[in-house]
């Protein structure tokens, strides 16, 4: 209705291949056309052919195999095997040079007239033609001289219109095209005839109607031309030569692999302040429980201490949040009146994720897309979210003095602003003091403070956790393309090799064919490998080139060779959160449940351990148990705290 009423302004232009818009239809199923009674086979739309085109402009192919290339040239070389089919070829090239193979068939087609040679004062050598080419001939080479002179049947000559010069060059030039390859001009001019400007003129004109593309496809042959199709073929043999030298690995080699990749292998961690940014960088954007968090890090960092991520996090170079949304805002019809769910406690299992400070824009648009978390409406949650909104960035004082509330209350709101992904801190040590249960049950019981105690008795934080701010908000999409080609790059820095599955473990709002489509490009432009890396797994697989020598299966005793399996029986005490498989569990929901304190719940369960085994050993066994404290001893659950082996 809108084209026929002239709103909506129609634009019709030549393609190289059909666009994408049209492939619903080209490819629709036998009922889609309902006022058609013809079959199928029959239907106009199914003679257009659906190309396989090139994944990337031309200009941005990486190198290509010197033997695809050499195999699509003889490919695109004809056969020719009697005088029709010398006579198809010679009408398709307009002219050519003479080959001595085909010599005999020439001499056949030249005494039945269909064929001459062509001599003029502009040509070094002799060209072949066919005599329904004469009058492009004639353009092209003013004066020339035809052996044997044979006319245009009458019926021919009153069919054929004069031909202009430029068209007749570009025919020549596309004909010759289609079976060179990528050639130089110098060679295209040599085996056509034509001068230089007519040359350049005629593939400019092929490269405009998207034929022929330019490009560097040959080490030291300079600029080269070559027919489109010819040059995706080319593409499509030197991406299979490169992905059938891929030996795949097993899933116990890839798992050894990853074990290295992530740096918890023994002999494979980082070290320092350094190494711990480094090892933010790879994990960056994986949301994990905010309790295991540290950890991670002593695992992947040699002698990690808490003060590096501290340092790391209050100098701004590092940040911490929620990036997926746990609850969207509602955009129905009285939503607004209706409350966005109950408050957050702390909990360690309320996922969370550290990041690059340049980085968080498009971690946040990567995982957010469009969608925004929505805010509580009531309580201290709302109080806080107003008071930093009003006020900027502020220390935990300041809230409890901007809002007037308890401490334990503006630690609830602020969890809550923390587990819908509101809010975030200058340093980690803000989440250290949530996540400690004993402080937050001694805080319960306390009341507001006097005014002679400076509201510091009894609160004294663990660590130094800086200012709470607002978690900025995720900005629209602009290019969907350089977005999904930035996060193909991250899952290839965290794991190594990328495909569907890796993909799942995410929580990306970017869908899976747009960061397909970003590592195929990124394959077409030589920067990454696609092939078969891991066995059962399927759908496209992709590493980097220093990636693809780390994932040959090794030698036993090697970096990456698997584990060796413990004797039978054997008892082993190995940490929840070494392995691949930990690593890539999906995490079992947010416990952050409305009303639920389960860190007050493991408190209440220590104290009552703590007074059963005093009565059996008669005294505390925290003291027996100092030298058994993992590094990070302010990340412990209620047992470690108590000393209890679980092995």
């Amino acid at each position: 209705g809108r084209f026929e009423e002239g709103t909506v302004r129609l634009h019709f232009i030549d393609t190289v291949e059909p666009s994408v818009l049209a492939h619903e239809i080209l490819n629709g199923a036998p009922f889609t056309y309902l006022d058609e009674d013809t079959e199928i086979g029959e239907r106009r739309s199914r003679a257009v052919p659906l190309r396989r085109g090139l994944p990337v402009e031309p200009h941005e192919l990486g190198r290509l195999d010197p033997d695809a290339i050499e195999r699509v040239r003889s490919e695109a070389i004809p056969d020719v095997r009697d005088p029709d089919e010398l006579h198809d070829v010679l009408l398709s090239l307009v002219a050519t040079r003479p080959r001595d193979d085909w010599g005999e068939h020439f001499e056949a087609l030249a005494r039945a007239g269909r064929c001459f040679e062509v001599r003029a004062p502009a040509l070094a050598d002799v060209l072949w033609a066919a005599t329904e080419r004469r009058r492009e001939l004639e353009a092209l080479f003013p004066g020339a001289r035809f052996l044997p002179d044979h006319p245009l049947p009458p019926s021919l000559a009153r069919a054929l219109e004069e031909a202009d010069a430029d068209g007749a060059a570009v025919t020549l030039v596309q004909g010759h095209l289609e079976i060179s390859g990528p050639v130089t001009v110098d060679d295209l001019a040599d085996a056509t005839g034509l001068a230089g400007s007519s040359m350049l003129i005629a593939l400019e004109a092929l490269r405009g109607r998207g034929f022929a593309v330019s490009g560097r496809f040959e080490t030291d042959r300079g600029e080269q031309w070559c027919a489109r199709r010819l040059l995706a073929r080319i593409h499509a043999y030197t991406r299979e030569r490169r992905r059938a030298a891929v030996r795949p690995i097993t899933q116990e080699e890839w798992q050894a692999f990853l074990e290295s990749w992530w740096h918890a292998a023994p002999g494979t961690q980082r070290h320092g302040r350094a190494g711990l940014a480094e090892v933010i960088e790879q994990l960056q954007g994986f949301e994990l429980p905010a309790g295991e968090w540290e950890r991670i890090f002593a695992e992947r960092v040699e002698s990690y201490r808490p003060e590096w991520l501290d340092d790391l996090c209050l100098s701004g170079e590092v940040a911490w949040g929620r990036l997926s949304v746990l609850e969207p805002v509602r955009v129905d019809d009285g939503a607004a009146d209706k409350p966005l769910g109950e408050a957050k406690t702390p909990s360690r299992r309320t996922p969370i994720t550290f990041m690059l400070r340049r980085d968080l824009p498009w971690l946040l648009q990567a995982h957010r897309g469009d969608t925004a978390p929505a805010e509580p409406t009531a309580g201290s949650g709302r109080e806080v979210l107003d008071a930093l909104r009003r006020h900027g960035a502020l220390f935990h004082s300041d809230l409890q003095a901007t809002t007037n509330r308890l401490p334990t209350e503006v630690e609830e709101g602020l969890w809550d602003g923390v587990a819908r992904g509101l809010l975030t801190a200058d340093g980690w040590g803000a989440v250290r003091s949530l996540l400690n249960a004993r402080t937050r049950f001694a805080r319960r019981q306390q009341t507001r403070p006097r005014p002679g105690s400076r509201g510091r008795r009894g609160t004294w934080r663990q660590a130094v956790e800086g200012r709470w701010t607002l978690l900025p908000t995720a900005h629209a999409i602009d290019e969907v393309e350089e977005l999904a080609e930035t996060i193909a790059w991250q899952l290839l820095l965290r794991c190594g090799v990328v495909f569907r599955d890796v993909y799942l473990k995410e929580r990306l709002a970017v869908p899976w064919r747009e960061v397909l489509w970003a590592l195929r490009r990124l394959e077409a432009r030589g920067l990454i490998r696609g092939g078969h890396f891991v066995t059962g797994m399927t759908g496209e697989q992709f590493a980097e080139e220093t990636t693809v020598p780390l994932l040959r299966p090794r030698r036993a005793g090697s970096a990456f060779a698997p584990p060796a399996r413990a004797p039978v029986g054997a008892r082993q005490r190995q940490p929840a959160g070494d392995s691949a498989a930990h690593f890539y569990r999906p995490v079992e929901g947010d416990r952050s449940e409305p009303g639920v304190d389960h860190d007050l719940d493991r408190q209440r369960l220590a104290d009552s351990r703590r007074r059963e085994l005093e009565k059996v050993v008669g005294q505390p066994p925290a003291a027996q148990a100092v030298s058994r404290r993992p590094v990070v001893s302010h990340d412990l659950s209620a047992e470690d705290e108590l000393g209890v082996d679980r092995s």
